[in-house]
């Protein structure tokens, strides 16, 4: 389906989403407005005031702590002082939380602030959601019955858009510098991931991806379908599913005009995209697609939601609960995440 277009402000502010506030994104929230102040002016933060204020002063290191101004609405933004990190109260904490432990307070906690997120980019109010990482084990403790940010942001929207989710279809894309993967399954079991190989969903990927960068200005991507089988399949020799269920989804992407092609060998595809063969890999599943990605910039890798009515990035890392309340965590990947939402919120 077409996305539906908003009619924003004339300036409308990114939303960036706590996370699980017993993990790094507070602290990394904290510190990217540290290395970057410039950010300031344009991002809200939905999150929990207090705990914002505790990150604040655990990556203050000597200097002045970050302030923390709480404000009652995104249209706010434009009264806090210079140098102050701006935040709307977007849930409620019973009690303390402690660093690095599962809990359900935390957990809705953190689905509450992906919520007020979400409500604001689907009403038109914010111009991209930037969200922090947040922990499935905390949200199923929470009774979130979807497994993470992907999934719980398109049953919010198709609510929002009153379709069906069925009729929102998403997918998530993980990048860093030289490579860019989009997955055909997510969250689901191995077992579930091949079941999910079918020639529709493989087809409807390759759609997916291809007006996504068509969006971000470029006319006709090179799209390399992965095969599924060691050798994508070898003719058959190694299982049939290349041949006879990827391969015809890449010939329909074909006669539909795209320039998708494969289904290329799994062990060599990502290493010849970063080499400049193509601008995107579609993997058939989530380990597929992530590990190399990871390997490559987990420093500074980006997780975006294709699919969705509004732009969506994230950190490519998880929670990180073994290092929380350290000050240790790395803010690249959140700030690459950041500036990935401002530049194709603007081409959007």
């Amino acid at each position: 389906m077409n996305r539906p277009t908003f009619h924003r402000p004339a300036f409308s502010p990114v939303v960036l989403t706590m996370g699980d506030p017993a993990g790094i994104g507070p602290e990394i929230i904290a510190k990217a407005f540290r290395e970057r102040p410039g950010l300031l002016g344009q991002i809200v933060v939905a999150g929990d005031v207090d705990i914002l204020r505790r990150a604040a002063r655990l990556v203050e290191a000597g200097s002045a702590p970050l302030m923390v101004a709480e404000i009652a609405d995104l249209a706010d933004l434009a009264a806090v002082p210079p140098g102050c990190m701006a935040v709307v109260q977007a849930c409620r904490l019973a009690r303390s939380v402690e660093f690095g432990h599962v809990s359900a307070h935390a957990g809705r906690a953190a689905a509450d602030c992906i919520e007020w997120a979400a409500r604001a980019a689907l009403e038109g109010r914010a111009r991209a959601v930037v969200t922090a990482p947040i922990h499935k084990e905390a949200l199923a403790a929470a009774g979130v019955e979807h497994p993470g940010h992907t999934e719980l942001l398109q049953a919010l929207s198709a609510t929002h858009l009153g379709v069906a989710v069925s009729a929102l279809p998403v997918r998530m894309m993980l990048s860093c510098p030289g490579l860019s993967t989009v997955l055909v399954s997510i969250h689901v079991s191995l077992r579930q991931a091949l079941d999910a190989v079918t020639t529709e969903q493989v087809l409807q990927t390759i759609r997916i991806t291809h007006a996504h960068f068509q969006r971000s200005g470029l006319a006709q991507p090179r799209i390399a379908v992965a095969g599924l089988n060691p050798h994508a399949g070898e003719g058959g020799l190694f299982g049939l599913e290349d041949r006879d269920v990827i391969a015809p989804a890449i010939e329909r992407a074909r006669q539909d005009g795209m320039d998708a092609s494969g289904p290329h060998a799994p062990d060599t595809v990502f290493m010849r995209a970063r080499q400049g063969g193509f601008d995107v890999v579609v993997a058939m599943y989530h380990d597929q697609g992530l590990i190399p990605v990871k390997l490559l910039g987990l420093d500074d890798g980006v997780n975006t939601t294709l699919g969705l009515p509004f732009v969506r990035t994230s950190p490519d890392h998880g929670t990180a609960f073994d290092i929380a309340g350290t000050g240790r965590a790395s803010a690249s990947s959140l700030l690459a995440a950041i500036d990935a939402a401002l530049a194709t919120a603007v081409t959007s």
